[in-house]
């Protein structure tokens, strides 16, 4: 078959229904009725001839040819975005743009809360999508136009353009009336003091799983969890320490204790990481501008 035989407005279809993975919610993306999506999605399979997307749990799953087209339809119709932004420029009171971010569940609840107020303010027609990636697939993804920023610490993430955003670094989290906390040792101290303790970690954050194992700790973690907004119950209710990011636990409220041990590598940076393919969009320039304004320790110079 031949591209002048799409649609292009079926390629914008087919990029909601696999990014969202459900018909309806891609209706609700682009403004359209369900059966229109439907319909639309019937003349794209027999044009493509496949099926492209199955029924599945929650939704559609996408047939092997749509899993190749995905990267392709997504990283053209940011092409033609960026260009078509370039020309009109970028408003963020009338805009309907969504952005797509690379977040943890850390990060969510770090950023998402002030990011949500300013937007109601400035763009309210302005949507974000968060999706966590693979570190290795971050670089491939922003460049692709699948996200259009990373936020968080990501040394792995190299040729990208960054905005240093905030210093961190890792503590100890116990219940507020913990043993351990009558302990009053220096912080070089309280490193071997640690092996007093049983531990709960989070799978997805490596880097306090590697705290855990530089100490030689790993055979004291009794419990492994995906996410860390799992743990603020889960330290409450038992003995179990955890090891994360200062400015996350502080946020946890009074019924909890934080210790400091002298970590060997317990300092780190967040930052936000964009594509150097989208320095020059307007609507990428303005939400890094809004980013740096809310987040950025200078005040927001990019």
């Amino acid at each position: 078959m031949h591209i002048k035989d799409i649609d292009l407005n079926l390629l914008r279809l087919f990029d909601a229904v696999y990014r969202t993975g459900n018909v309806s919610r891609a209706a609700e993306l682009l403004d359209l009725t369900q059966p229109a999506v439907s319909q639309g999605l019937t003349r794209l399979r027999t044009a493509l001839g496949d099926p492209l997307f199955m029924r599945g749990a929650g939704g559609v799953q996408p047939t092997p040819k749509a899993q190749r087209l995905a990267g392709a339809v997504r990283a053209a119709l940011a092409t033609l975005e960026q260009a078509l932004g370039e020309t009109a420029g970028f408003d963020p009171a009338a805009s309907q743009r969504t952005f797509r971010l690379h977040m943890s569940d850390i990060g969510e609840s770090r950023f998402l809360p002030e990011l949500m107020v300013a937007l109601r303010e400035q763009a309210p027609g302005v949507r974000v999508e968060t999706e966590p990636l693979a570190r290795q697939e971050i670089t491939a993804a922003l460049d692709a136009g699948r996200l259009d920023f990373a936020f968080g610490f990501l040394p792995m993430v190299r040729d990208t353009q960054r905005l240093h955003l905030l210093d961190d670094s890792y503590v100890v989290l116990l219940r507020r009336d913990h043993p351990f906390t009558r302990r009053r040792l220096a912080a070089k101290a309280l490193v071997a003091a640690l092996r007093e303790l049983e531990f709960v970690a989070v799978r997805s954050h490596a880097d306090t799983l590697r705290i855990l194992e530089s100490l030689q700790l790993q055979q004291r973690v009794r419990l492994v969890t995906e996410h860390f907004m799992a743990l603020p119950a889960i330290v409450q209710a038992t003995d179990l320490a955890a090891v994360m990011p200062r400015n996350i636990a502080a946020g946890f409220g009074s019924g909890y204790a934080v210790v400091e041990p002298a970590f060997s590598s317990r300092e780190f940076s967040v930052a936000l990481h964009w594509s150097r393919r989208y320095e020059a969009d307007p609507g990428n320039q303005w939400f890094r501008s809004l980013v740096a304004q809310l987040f950025a320790k200078d005040g927001g110079r990019l």
